[in-house]
């Protein structure tokens, strides 16, 4: 499982539809504008119903922070894990910083943001309505088209979905089934 960004899976959508935030006079964070660029699971048999936001500075060209985001409920996450940790449930429901992901200073301000924005039920339903177009591209063509992790991850590793999970709680679990 990979995440792979709006932009490629669906130019046009993501080019019109993605959010940016315009920052201005704010304490804690640089005048700017930064978009939330979105990023969905590329695995075709995963449903995580999971976006990460990246929070990219337009100007500078650079990510300040990942911010996870699922949309379901709490249960549907221990189901989906299959099993009940709650930091790991609150990572994956979030909103969180991805701890997968490296983070600027600016990351937890940038949460704090998000977190508000997501209050928006309209931009979370846009939200939800990209993973299905962006999970229906991958059922057309039957598998994810993005590069395939070749090294072996070992079982104690960090999971390379961005999960933020060790490999054997994560996607290790999923293929020993």
């Amino acid at each position: 499982m990979i995440y792979e960004s709006l932009y490629e899976r669906l130019p046009e959508v993501a080019e019109e539809e993605t959010r940016t935030l315009i920052i201005r006079n704010d304490p804690e964070l640089p005048d700017g504008e930064y978009g939330l660029v979105e990023a969905y699971c590329n695995d075709p048999d995963c449903d995580c119903r999971r976006v990460f936001l990246n929070v990219y500075n337009w100007q500078s060209r650079e990510m300040v922070a990942v911010i996870a985001y699922g949309w379901e409920s709490r249960a549907y996450y221990v189901e989906w894990f299959g099993h009940d940790d709650p930091q790991i449930i609150s990572e994956i429901k979030g909103p969180a910083l991805n701890s997968a992901s490296p983070q600027s200073d600016l990351a937890p301000a940038f949460l704090r943001m998000v977190t508000a924005v997501l209050k928006d039920q309209q931009y979370v339903a846009r939200l939800q309505r990209h993973y299905r177009m962006f999970k229906d591209t991958l059922s057309r063509e039957g598998r994810a088209t993005a590069p395939t992790i070749k090294a072996k991850v070992g079982r104690n590793e960090p999971c390379p979905c961005g999960s933020g999970k060790k490999y054997k709680r994560c996607c290790g679990s999923r293929r020993s089934q």
